[in-house]
């Protein structure tokens, strides 16, 4: 059998404004194609010790075990929920969306008996329901997303979690589409755990789970009966390998450890609250513009995440039409609706090193003329005047 010809990789450079991944930094790619060091070369181990100290800032926490787990953001999921439930433990989880529902899904798995609140997709909790559901319930872990991916809903913890700690609960966060986004505050907002992913707002590939566990979390983990669920995850054998100790555990992925160290010290250089100016300002353009095109968000206003955007589909406007369409003519890729929005919603992603003003443009552009062209109600160049006016009226650098 003959071996077919092959040609050097040549992927499409695609403007990536969905729900994840985002595009990449040059300094970050090039960290991908550095030389290899092992994974116990003491020049690594003091690269792991550097990220450490650069994810504590990130995620504004003190807390000794913060490093990254090897795998996406849904390795970092699993890991907080296999280390903190043992068979039988009582888990409530808050789902207003797809991810809630996959936290569900892995404290099921890991032998939790869970119980469930909901809130319509696009809405957040009150603090007043879910302690309702803590005193029935009497959780060990409370479980919520702090910025579900599927509705672009931001949900406040703070109250939550002092809820949580007044009945005896901790509380888990996901994280994976707020952090380096907006304002994640581990240590004043007093949370247990807390996982999230590296190609969302860090503006880095997919593979890495940035996870923190505070005190009491790291206490219920030491006083567990039985092992972990997962020999891969558990966090007392993973912790000595990014403890003092290193102690070998697996073959960390070197050059994913380059690029997440290049992507935290850009959040770093640029400052967490610069950051998080900057895509609120690019969000402010981009709901202004979509606005002036008719096109309503599907998430509560006050709960909008700024870094992405779940918006209605106008009615006679097929989804794929125009997702198909943007990706062939502009090469911009927008994500569409997960579950209850399947077909109803797209998802726009203004993340990290794409949150700036020429990718606000961009997209709006390429959504007017595709719906202008299948016969939409459109004002030409109005969303465009929207967003340009924003900016106008704005001090704030808008580029990344």
């Amino acid at each position: 059998m003959s071996i077919p010809a092959s040609k050097p990789l040549e992927p499409s450079p695609r403007v990536l404004l969905g729900p994840g991944p985002s595009n990449v930094p040059p300094r970050v790619l090039s960290a991908l194609g550095m030389p290899l060091v092992g994974h116990l070369d003491p020049e690594f181990v003091g690269l792991m010790d550097e990220m450490q100290a650069m994810l504590r800032l990130v995620f504004r926490t003190e807390n000794p075990m913060t490093l990254a787990v090897s795998g996406t953001g849904s390795a970092g999921k699993e890991a907080v929920v296999v280390n903190l439930i043992e068979p039988g433990d009582r888990m409530l989880v808050c789902v207003n969306g797809v991810f809630g529902g996959r936290m569900v899904d892995v404290a099921q798995r890991a032998g939790a008996e869970v119980s469930r609140i909901d809130r319509p997709w696009g809405e957040v909790f009150d603090p007043q329901e879910v302690e309702e559901a803590i005193q029935r319930d009497r959780p060990k872990l409370v479980g919520i997303v702090h910025a579900e991916t599927s509705t672009g809903a931001l949900q406040p913890v703070q109250e939550i979690a002092r809820i949580a700690h007044e009945h005896g609960a901790m509380i888990a966060i996901d994280t994976v589409t707020s952090l380096a986004g907006v304002p994640v505050e581990l240590d004043a907002w007093d949370i247990d755990a807390a996982y999230s992913g590296t190609q969302k707002c860090l503006s880095c590939p997919p593979g890495l789970a940035p996870v923190s566990f505070g005190p009491r979390a790291m206490q219920a983990i030491q006083a567990r009966k039985t092992k972990v669920q997962s020999w891969y995850l558990d966090m007392t054998m993973i912790g000595r390998y990014w403890g003092s100790d290193r102690f070998y555990h697996h073959t960390a992925p070197i050059n994913m450890t380059f690029a997440l160290r290049e992507a935290l010290a850009s959040v770093l250089e640029e400052g967490l609250d610069a950051r998080f100016a900057r895509h609120a300002l690019n969000a402010r353009a981009l709901a202004a513009g979509l606005k002036a095109m008719g096109i309503d968000h599907v998430t509560a206003e006050g709960h909008r995440l700024p870094q992405l955007h779940c918006v209605s589909i106008p009615e006679g406007v097929d989804d794929l039409t125009v997702r198909k369409r943007l990706l062939a003519e502009w090469n911009v890729e927008i994500g569409g609706g997960l579950g209850d929005l399947k077909g109803k919603a797209w998802r726009i992603g203004l993340m990290g090193y794409g949150s700036r003003r020429e990718s606000v443009t961009l997209v709006l552009a390429a959504l007017e003329t595709c719906l202008r062209d299948l016969g939409a109600s459109v004002d030409p160049g109005a969303s465009l005047a929207a967003a340009a006016e924003v900016y106008a009226g704005s001090p704030a650098a808008a580029s990344a």
